[in-house]
């Protein structure tokens, strides 16, 4: 089996992963009045832990989500996309490489909670992580640069919809208009509630106290607060499914190319460029 072939279903197996978690997400938003929990990522895993097979499906998940881990790594550091060095292709990456930081942590949850009874709590990974920066050294300040990352990455996913460039890495057929209008409203409800957490996030470096960094729960739950929140929270809970199903249309027609050291060489940006 070719080496590029075989980053292709590692890369790909990551999107079903990430697709169905979103899924996952915007069921229990739709449904929390009946479901119950809080719609973000460690409970929608645990909720599928509580169903028949459970710890395998989310082991399976979770090894998914490693290799999106893997893919996330040759787009920011291997440039597999091939965005460049310039000013506007390192911010891109950097967000790439975020990702890449939050979902290995996902990662590490799903396989902790397969694996053994335990592997970490369901509280709000952003407060966690909040908790963290803080702690550190000038951490209110760092606190505050993650949460501008945060907002940067919502703008930049938005964007990445409502501009349609996506479109270039997928091999869409002709006539699939219906599979982009759902691509584009799932790219900028998630960058949406990604912008909104970012804002809690900076908001609780300014505020000194981690336990303002919100996460998607409390972003959707924002949304529902504002005038017609109701309408607002369901556009955006089904857009985070329109996002699932956007991960899935990844996993089938992305084009991926597995990085090489000429990608490598090429990636690090020279002296005085």
């Amino acid at each position: 089996m070719p080496k590029g072939f075989r980053f292709e279903l590692l890369a790909k197996s990551g999107y079903i992963a990430r697709g169905v978690v979103f899924l996952l997400v915007a069921g229990l938003a739709l449904f929390s009045g009946i479901a119950g929990g809080r719609p973000e990522t460690k409970s929608a895993l645990a909720t599928l832990l509580g169903q028949p097979f459970g710890r395998a499906w989310v082991g399976l998940i979770g090894i998914g989500l490693l290799g999106f881990v893997a893919w996330r790594l040759a787009q920011s550091l291997a440039d597999s996309d091939g965005h460049g060095s310039d000013a506007k292709a390192v911010a891109i990456r950097t967000v790439l490489f975020g990702s890449a930081v939050t979902y290995l942590g996902l990662a590490g949850y799903a396989l902790g909670h397969a694996l053994f009874s335990g592997g970490g709590g369901e509280g709000s990974g952003e407060k966690g992580l909040a908790e963290w920066i803080m702690s550190q050294p000038f951490g209110a300040y760092l606190a505050i640069a993650v949460g501008f990352g945060f907002i940067i990455g919502g703008v930049v996913t938005a964007a990445k919809g409502i501009t349609r460039r996506f479109e270039r890495y997928l091999r869409l057929a002709d006539g699939s208009g219906v599979v982009t209008l759902i691509c584009i409203y799932g790219l900028v409800a998630r960058g949406v509630v990604f912008a909104i957490t970012g804002i809690f996030f900076a908001y609780a470096g300014f505020r000194v106290d981690p336990q303002q960094a919100g996460s998607m729960a409390d972003a959707l739950e924002w949304v529902r607060q504002l005038p017609f929140g109701s309408v607002l929270y369901i556009a955006v809970a089904a857009g985070l499914a329109a996002f699932g199903i956007y991960n899935l249309v990844e996993a089938r027609y992305r084009i991926v190319r597995g990085p090489s050291l000429g990608d490598l060489k090429h990636s690090i940006p020279k002296p005085g460029h």
